[in-house]
């Protein structure tokens, strides 16, 4: 029987399991949309549920809470600052899983869990666009090309 055992094994050691857990929910607050299986993003609907409730709290000792929890100052900055702004008027469901078909290789089922509401410009937190990159590219491979054709 399975009295008291709440949570899915994933295949994995408890120490993994949490540590998968953290670097999600991590990834989840930062660009608030991920792809995963199924099971996972069912069993991380209520974790990031609950990270958002302890931010809508708002004390410093919630803060050191989620800070144990998430490990990132910047994910608790943002749970702090940004999202439990957003949600202040919504009492729960604050992400949303979606069935995204079957993975190629294993035929897993895929899901997308993803923030209500979510900041679509998120995703692209990572992307730092440098204009001045693309005329040092080009002058560069022009100074190239101009050593190599001396040379012959």
């Amino acid at each position: 029987m399975r009295h008291r055992i709440a949570n899915r094994k994933l295949n994995r050691t408890s120490e993994h399991r949490i540590a998968m857990f953290k670097n999600m929910l991590n990834s989840l607050i930062k660009y608030e949309q991920i792809f995963t299986t199924l099971p996972k993003a069912k069993e991380l609907k209520p974790q990031i549920d609950k990270v958002i409730t302890l931010g809508k709290k708002g004390n410093l000792s919630q803060k050191k809470n989620l800070f144990s929890k998430l490990q990132d100052k910047s994910s608790v900055k943002k749970v702090f600052n940004t999202l439990s702004k957003r949600y202040i008027k919504r009492n729960g469901g604050y992400a949303r899983v979606i069935k995204a078909g079957f993975r190629r290789g294993d035929d897993a089922p895929m899901a997308i869990l993803e923030l209500v509401d979510r900041d679509i410009e998120a995703k692209k937190v990572d992307l730092v666009k440098k204009p001045g990159n693309k005329e040092k590219t080009q002058e560069e491979e022009k100074s190239k090309k101009s050593r190599i054709s001396n040379k012959y």
